[in-house]
Parts: C-alpha cells; structure tokens; sequence
C-alpha cells in the first residue's frame, strides 16, 4: 500500500494552499498569533478542512485534527503541521504596544518558503 504522501501529493499541496489564503499573510509572510486566536472565522474556514486532512493526511500526528476538542489551538496544530511540507515555520516573541494598558506578549510566525 502506497503512503497518504505519495498518492495524494496534489490535493496536500492544495490544502496548503488553502490554509495559507485562509490565513492571509502579511507582506513579511507572516502572522500574530493573537490577531488568529480573536478572528473566528480564519480558525472556522481551517477547522472545516478537517474531513479533506482526514482524507488526504495519515492525520495522528496532527492532533488538531485527530482529536480538535483536546486541543487548546486545534487550527494552530493543523497550521504547523500541514504548512511544514512547503515552508519552515518560524516563530518569535511578539509584543504588541497598548496606549493605557499593559503591552500583549504574543508569537510572530514567519512562513519561509523550502
């Protein structure tokens, strides 16, 4: 029998796409990850791809997607996961500046292309 990877190259790449204009990068290629954890809808449209990652992915690594109730982050999971075929992933302390209240710590993911 022939790995998910090998017979389904095509529709990987297509769903990595797919995630990539979901998450519509910046033009440093990149995102905050407190900008994703508040916009429903980006983590709605990747969490709806889960049934195409079942099929098209050996998926128990991805626990995003295995098991999406366990995880705090199940679109992040499957964001890192996915992504990682076609582009390093890289991640950085982010501090985002408030007027009157305390700075937000959060991370910077830079999507470099393989």
């Amino acid at each position: 029998m022939k790995l998910k990877s090998i017979l389904y190259k095509k529709e990987q790449d297509e769903i990595v796409d797919k995630i990539i204009n979901i998450l519509e990068l910046d033009n440093e290629n990149s995102i905050i990850l407190y900008n994703l954890d508040n916009d429903k809808t980006k983590q709605d449209k990747i969490l709806e791809l889960i049934p195409e990652i079942r099929k098209y992915y050996s998926f128990s690594t991805i626990i995003g997607a295995s098991e999406p109730t366990k995880t705090k982050r199940p679109y992040l999971s499957i964001i890192r996961q996915l992504t990682k075929s076609k582009y390093k992933l890289n991640s950085y302390d982010y501090k985002i500046k408030q007027d009157d209240k305390e700075d937000i710590r959060t991370k910077k993911y830079i999507f470099e292309l393989r």
